[in-house]
């Protein structure tokens, strides 16, 4: 089994930050504010970091389809990934939140999933 399958749990604690992360600067008192979220600005580090994670969580994501029991998986985060993407760049500021809270939680849903079947994998020892 591949070991990069043992990073699924960082990859969770990323989309629940992530979400965290949303509401903190999409979230509704920022709308009722009127405050454009991209004018509030991450600190570099943080932008540094969120961005490295998420290139690093796409290639993970792609690396997924190559393994037989964790291909449903990746297919999954990644139309799960393109269909949100889709939907955001569409959609007006205040239904961003949203897409992404549902996005956010389907994601977290498959990453328990390749977690489960992690486990269950290393515990039966194949």
């Amino acid at each position: 089994m591949a070991t990069l399958l043992l990073l699924a749990p960082l990859f969770l604690a990323f989309e629940i930050w992530q979400l965290v992360l949303c509401e903190r600067y999409l979230g509704i008192k920022q709308i009722a504010r009127g405050a454009d979220p991209r004018a509030l600005g991450l600190s570099e580090v943080t932008a540094f970091f969120w961005s490295i994670t998420i290139l690093f969580y796409g290639v993970w994501m792609l690396v997924l389809l190559a393994l037989p029991f964790f291909r449903v998986c990746g297919v999954g985060l990644l139309g799960l990934t393109a269909t949100g993407f889709t939907l955001r760049r569409g959609c007006p500021l205040k239904w961003v939140l949203v897409i992404l809270t549902f996005e956010g939680a389907l994601r977290v849903a498959v990453l328990i999933s390749v977690c489960a079947i992690t486990w269950r994998r290393i515990a039966i020892g194949s």
